[in-house]
């Protein structure tokens, strides 16, 4: 079947191909609606498709960008990458979206690949063990944002919860409702990753201000395959924490589906936060509380900081931003 070339575009039309070309690229200053629409009826009657490799070769864009996400099956995830879509769209901007597994092979992967697709830049959810392309890109002045996360050393903005004060909100509440054995669980810590790293800082240090003892073995960082069976080690303890702050979406889960087998009562037995305000919690029973993050703002902000990159709309300082995170009272505590 033959190409339809803007040359037969033009001689449907009965205009000249730049006419087209202007048409094509919604610049009508001097075009009249009838010449307009003599266009759009040949477009749709050759059933026309621009070449977007050719058109982005010339104009040096591709209008796309690309979105490593460390981990799509969390919510913080979901609703972050929709607010970068959404942000993106308004700017007539293509988003691809990939998901790196928390796998430093799979991210070095996906940014060869996206690189490779000319996308005009990044919103990384770095593993962190690919420093050296990160440099990499920094050196050559590829636009970047890093998001949910920062590396120390490598000087790309990020966008990212104020991972203490949110633990410390939750640790306050557990305090001021009494209890003083509190547990907390997170996903693994073997990559480094900033927010439970942060977290479990910010657990110790609030522990340590309202002068808890911390216990170690109150403390438990796992893949999310193991977090049920050290949660059942953790709670046969000779004193087991009464109440488990549950570091992220995906460990409230397993958190929650562990106390549904075991018939457990919330919080009766167990008082649970959770830090990001999952959908079910609001009509969970009992509803859990929770320490939210502004996700569309901080997916928002991201995509903001990559457009103006792109763009070169203004000069972006290699600093983090750094948003408030808000305690959701409900009746797991």
């Amino acid at each position: 079947m033959k190409t339809v070339t803007i040359g037969d575009v033009a001689a449907q039309a009965e205009v000249s191909k730049s006419t087209v070309s202007q048409y094509l690229n919604e610049r009508y200053d001097y075009m009249g609606e009838k010449t307009k629409q003599r266009i759009q009826d040949a477009v749709e009657k050759l059933g026309y498709q621009p070449n977007i490799v050719a058109r982005s070769l010339k104009q040096k864009s591709t209008k796309t960008i690309g979105v490593i996400v460390a981990n799509i099956l969390h919510n913080f995830t979901t609703e972050v990458t929709r607010a970068i879509e959404d942000v993106c769209h308004e700017s007539d901007f293509h988003t691809i979206i990939c998901n790196a597994d928390d796998d430093p092979f799979k991210e070095k992967h996906y940014i060869k690949m996206l690189r490779a697709k000319q996308v005009d830049g990044l919103i990384i959810f770095p593993t962190g063990d690919n420093r050296d392309l990160y440099q990499k890109m920094l050196d050559s002045s590829y636009p970047v944002v890093f998001m949910d996360r920062e590396l120390e050393g490598v000087e790309i903005p990020s966008v990212l919860l104020h991972n203490s004060k949110a633990v410390a909100l939750a640790v306050e509440h557990f305090v001021e409702q009494g209890y003083r054995r509190i547990g907390m669980m997170t996903t693994s810590l073997k990559h480094h990753t900033t927010p439970r790293i942060e977290r479990v800082e910010g657990y110790k240090n609030t522990l340590k201000k309202n002068e808890i003892p911390i216990h170690d073995e109150y403390i438990i960082s796992v893949d999310s395959q193991s977090l049920q069976t050290e949660l059942e080690e953790l709670l046969h303890l000779e004193k087991p924490p009464e109440a488990i702050l549950a570091g992220n979406d995906l460990v409230l889960i397993e958190t929650l589906k562990y106390v549904k087998h075991k018939g457990l009562r919330i919080p009766d037995d167990l008082a649970v936060i959770g830090i990001d305000d999952v959908s079910f919690a609001s009509f969970y029973t009992p509803s859990i509380t929770t320490v939210a993050q502004p996700t569309f703002k901080m997916g928002k902000a991201g995509a903001e900081l990559l457009l103006n990159k792109i763009q070169m709309k203004k000069e972006i300082r290699n600093s983090s931003l750094r948003f408030e995170p808000t305690l959701m009272v409900r009746d797991s505590v």
